[in-house]
């Protein structure tokens, strides 16, 4: 079960709660079938938890968002994004551990 404080992202939503966030967002580029993408939802879970308030931790499905998906040129995943004031501010393709999610969102 996901935390409460992982949000999903969709097409509908995805300009409101990260291109307008006024924090920086996490976005998870996920798919159901996707073995790493599930490896990788408890460090999510952790991350969301640990920057309530500070950061906006979503997933965004692939395959119930195929033009936010393409829009951004996803051809992997999981693929992890930072936005910050709309812009990506910095992205990893791959499952990855927890520290290097955390250097991302320092960038």
């Amino acid at each position: 079960m996901a935390s409460a404080k992982v949000r999903v992202f969709n097409d509908d939503n995805f300009d409101q709660e990260v291109l307008k966030s006024d924090v920086p967002v996490i976005v998870d580029f996920t798919a159901t079938w996707c073995g790493p993408c599930k490896a990788l939802a408890p460090i999510i879970e952790q991350l969301a938890n640990e920057l309530d308030g500070k950061a906006r931790v979503g997933k965004l499905d692939v395959d119930d968002a195929p033009a936010t998906a393409g829009k951004y040129g996803i051809r992997g995943v999981p693929t992890i994004m930072v936005f910050k004031q709309g812009q990506r501010a910095a992205q990893h393709v791959g499952l990855t551990t927890k520290q290097k999610l955390v250097e991302l969102i320092g960038q």
